[in-house]
């Protein structure tokens, strides 16, 4: 994991609920094209500190919200409202790749908490990623795997939930 300066992700603006997430206003170039993240650098007085993302949710417009590893409460996160948080380098186009792969097994809920199924591969497409998603009747169903359909992405709980078009199921 590399730091650089010059990939400005957001600043932290405000911490969201009482267990430790924090809001990131996003840079205007990230503002529709967030990238997959385990970890940031939050420039904590001036200098880059490491973080690892255990959950994000995308709200849209400009607004991120990032929870991370061992910072669960709202008193351990105060002190980083107003820092910069930048993203990491140094990943290569395969590296990039089996992270999605990482996805394997996590449960798929709607956006109303239903179980769709569990992620059974994830399949790389010319110009879209898909879902590769098993259902609780073994029928298997693809989605793609976009931002706009995705709300948000729990590495705890190993869960993504989605927001998708009526119908999209079916058409498998």
């Amino acid at each position: 994991m590399a730091y650089n300066s010059e990939i400005l992700l957001g600043r932290i603006t405000k911490v969201s609920g009482y267990e430790g997430a924090v809001t990131v206003k996003l840079e205007k170039i990230f503002s529709e094209n967030i990238p997959l993240m385990e970890s940031v650098f939050i420039e904590v007085d001036g200098r880059p500190v490491p973080f690892f993302i255990c959950h994000s949710e995308y709200s849209g417009a400009d607004i991120l919200k990032l929870t991370f590893d061992g910072y669960d409460s709202v008193e351990k996160v105060t002190e980083f409202i107003g820092c910069s948080v930048f993203l990491t380098t140094g990943l290569t186009d395969n590296e990039g790749k089996e992270d999605f792969n990482l996805l394997i097994g996590y449960k798929v809920l709607l956006e109303d908490k239903n179980l769709l199924g569990r992620v059974k591969e994830v399949i790389p497409n010319p110009g879209q990623w898909l879902l590769n998603i098993l259902s609780s009747e073994n029928k298997e169903i693809l989605i793609p795997f976009h931002e706009h359909f995705i709300i948000g992405i729990d590495k705890k709980k190993k869960t993504i939930v989605i927001d998708i078009p009526e119908g999209l199921t079916e058409i498998n």
